[in-house]
């Protein structure tokens, strides 16, 4: 017990120490997040905690490796898994840290945390199998690396994202690091309690400065290596309990960052936006709208994780199967918290699914049409070939009229058109129509023809652009000076 005192103590010291000298040294550097439309603070504040938190947390465990206690021989037994877990964590805060100090490519940052999680299983630090006794058991074999991956990344990643309030991520990861240490006690894991209380005290030390009003944030160097620690110690606890409690357990406690980050990427992907693209739909963001103040919003979160992390315990009590069902109830309750504070609509969202089918389904037809036009362009061999081709893609692509200027050696010019025929019952959609004028450089005589294209919207402006933009990609990779144009041209409608 003193040991797990003075790893929790030494952390909380390093961290309170280290903080007020990172916001001086980050102020004086301008190395400051500034605010913007999306965050939420007013003015300039240090976004370099994660060092406080990173430097507490391995300062705090390193000496364990020289203690003469059975906590220090069991880290020496496990040597191995000990210093990859903490190398790969030190890869994940010097990626966030560099993304602090210049900005990191999202790829690249997917790639530390690839290279970072594949650390972590090669030292045999991954999910090989699912159990619940006398309820079920599945091995993964095969996948048990890129289950774990993607357990890891999607934490680590849940974490990042949910960091965009005053002392919200640290209060809701110092809980989960407090209930983790906690569990490892209860199951015997000297090695990982000590490691979780190293976090707990780092992350305590950095919420006196990052609680609101913040004066400093943990940014991405603290993020992720909070994030990435987390989730590779939810493995190594799922390993040495039974697979319901060990992952059950992170899930719940980890409720808010998950549920937030899934909700997340559905909406935007509904809503046909880059998947780490920012918005103001999060969780937080949510309860602001409502009128809370930004203290009162982090209280909430780390009620709600309290509770979770209570429920979470309940499974330590109850049988088999009874405790899958109170991991179902967790995870209602915190789907339902969600659904007050407007994360869930469901109604909206099946809204969305439909629109988002339709308009893929359009694409799709309309994807189609233009690889038909594309084929049929391959066998013209002259200018009359070349426009009539022109005129079947604007037929295909739902086109009212094509009108083509084409510039004569002499100096003069022609015009050809196409106008499509159209039923009278279709006169109210020539009301809106898209019209756009394309210019197409011969580069075999330097004259610029004009081409005029009138698009029916059918109702959609985005399908008459994109029909738009498929037409001038045919027009650009099928060029006049391909083909054999005749010298001297006549007038004429097509």
């Amino acid at each position: 017990m003193r040991t797990y005192l003075f790893t929790y103590c030494l952390a909380l010291l390093i961290s309170t120490g280290l903080t007020p000298i990172l916001i001086r040294w980050a102020e004086k550097r301008h190395l400051v997040d500034l605010p913007d439309a999306r965050k939420i603070h007013r003015k300039p504040i240090a976004r370099l905690g994660g060092i406080a938190i990173f430097s507490g947390t391995m300062l705090a465990i390193i000496p364990l490796l020289c203690l003469n206690n059975n906590i220090g021989q069991n880290f020496r037994d496990i040597w191995v898994k000990v210093v990859c877990m903490l190398a790969a964590s030190c890869l994940m805060f010097g990626i966030g840290l560099l993304d602090d100090l210049k900005s990191v490519r999202i790829r690249t940052r997917l790639m530390a945390q690839i290279v970072a999680g594949l650390i972590v299983c090669s030292a045999g630090i991954y999910i090989d199998e699912l159990v619940v006794k006398d309820v079920f058991s599945i091995d993964l074999g095969i996948l048990s690396i890129p289950f774990t991956l993607f357990w890891i990344i999607g934490i680590t990643n849940a974490v990042n994202l949910i960091d965009g309030l005053d002392g919200l991520a640290g209060g809701i990861c110092a809980i989960a690091c407090g209930a983790m240490a906690y569990l490892s006690m209860l199951q015997g894991n000297l090695i990982l309690a000590t490691m979780m209380l190293a976090m707990f005290g780092g992350l305590t030390g950095f919420l006196l400065f990052n609680f609101h009003p913040a004066k400093i944030f943990m940014g991405d160097g603290g993020s992720l290596f909070i994030g990435f620690t987390i989730a590779t110690a939810s493995v190594l606890t799922t390993a040495k309990s039974e697979a319901l409690i060990g992952f059950g357990l992170p899930v719940l406690v980890l409720g808010i960052p998950i549920f937030d980050t899934l909700l997340s990427i559905l909406r935007r992907f509904l809503h046909r936006r880059g998947i780490m693209s920012p918005d103001r739909g999060h969780f937080h963001h949510l309860l602001l709208d409502r009128g809370f103040k930004q203290h009162h919003v982090a209280i909430i979160a780390y009620l709600i994780t309290l509770v979770a992390s209570g429920i979470g315990f309940l499974m330590l009590v109850t049988n088999r199967g009874t405790s899958l069902l109170v991991f179902l109830t967790g995870l209602t309750i915190l789907l339902v918290i969600f659904k007050i504070i407007g994360s869930v609509k469901i109604r909206q969202t099946l809204t969305d699914i439909r629109m988002r089918s339709s308009i893929a389904r359009l694409q799709r037809v309309e994807r189609k049409k233009y690889e038909a036009s594309q084929l049929e362009f391959r066998t013209a061999e002259d200018f009359e070939q070349w426009w009539e081709c022109m005129c079947k893609a604007a037929k295909a692509l739902d086109f009212a009229r094509v009108s083509f200027e084409l510039g004569s050696q002499r100096g003069e010019t022609k015009t050809w058109q196409w106008t499509n025929d159209l039923n009278t019952d279709d006169d109210e959609s020539l009301e809106n129509i898209l019209q756009m004028k394309l210019p197409i450089k011969d580069y075999n005589n330097g004259h610029v023809h004009k081409i005029e294209i009138q698009v029916i919207t059918n109702g959609s402006l985005e399908s008459a652009g994109r029909r738009a933009a498929l037409f001038t990609r045919l027009a650009d990779e099928n060029r006049l000076d391909q083909l054999g144009v005749p010298t001297v041209y006549e007038a004429k409608t097509v």
